[in-house]
């Protein structure tokens, strides 16, 4: 079936590129989408045309975060048996080049798809942060591990606790980003860098990104192993229904700790 929440596109040879489409939503990431990002990416696995990606929300947002209105009601249970966490597993283990554009909002689910990228391309006007602490949830798609390797412990802690957000300007300073560009230049330069990778030779460059990610591969395994089972178990808080009721009724919420 055709993908109905993002689109696909080859702006370049060998490059392909999908773009998240749910502007209504500001491309709340949902379980459909998803699923659609990690079948698309699948299928360029096995095409040998394809030799990079390049993900983007296109220019005005990337991704505001995951869509509250389908996790607001889920128990711990649901959150054990969610397919999504199948969904990032897969996105995580593309073996080609993955470069995210991000302008705009990249916040929760939309800031860890950006960090599964290879490489961020940041337009000045970028948002990035892991704002779940608001809902009385953490990040629980990698967002405690990958932002602490990428900007240190002491600034991950600070945007996880505090869920205050990095500007691309920040997010270049702090390592988040490789390249920070004018908002209308953030695709065409990914899709710039993508070619240019393309045009190298492409078993080189899957054993060079493997070798990249084998610095900190074993590591992570056992973070992202805790990360999940501290996210799950908060589902079952009053804190996390509080700060999901306080979203949808735009309030300011107040959590007593159970």
């Amino acid at each position: 079936m055709a993908p109905t929440q993002i689109r696909i596109d080859a702006p370049a040879d060998g490059v392909r590129r999908i773009t998240l489409n749910r502007p209504e939503a500001r491309n709340a990431l949902t379980t459909t989408m998803l699923g659609e990002i990690a079948a698309a990416l699948a299928a360029f696995a096995e095409e040998e045309e394809v030799r990079a990606v390049v993900l983007t929300g296109g220019e005005k947002v990337f991704a505001a975060g995951a869509d509250l209105r389908e996790m607001a009601e889920k128990t711990v249970v649901d959150v054990l048996d969610d397919p999504r966490a199948g969904h990032w597993r897969a996105i995580a283990r593309f073996p080609k080049p993955l470069i995210a554009a991000v302008n705009g909002y990249a916040l929760g689910g939309g800031c860890e798809l950006a960090m599964h990228a290879d490489i961020i391309i940041a337009g000045r006007g970028a948002r990035f942060g892991q704002p779940e602490v608001n809902l009385g949830i953490i990040p629980g798609a990698g967002g405690t591990q990958r932002l602490t390797q990428l900007v240190g412990k002491s600034l991950a802690m600070k945007l996880v606790l505090s869920g205050e957000f990095l500007s691309g300007e920040e997010a270049l300073r702090a390592g988040l980003a490789a390249e920070l560009t004018e908002d209308a230049e953030t695709i065409p330069r990914a899709v710039e860098l993508a070619a240019r990778i393309a045009e190298k030779p492409p078993l080189a460059v899957r054993l060079a990104k493997e070798a990249v990610r084998q610095a900190s591969e074993a590591l992570l395994a056992q973070g992202l192993a805790f990360e999940r089972k501290a996210f799950t178990i908060l589902f079952a808080t009053e804190d996390r229904r509080e700060g999901v009721a306080a979203f949808f009724e735009k309030r300011k919420p107040v959590f007593r700790g159970r």
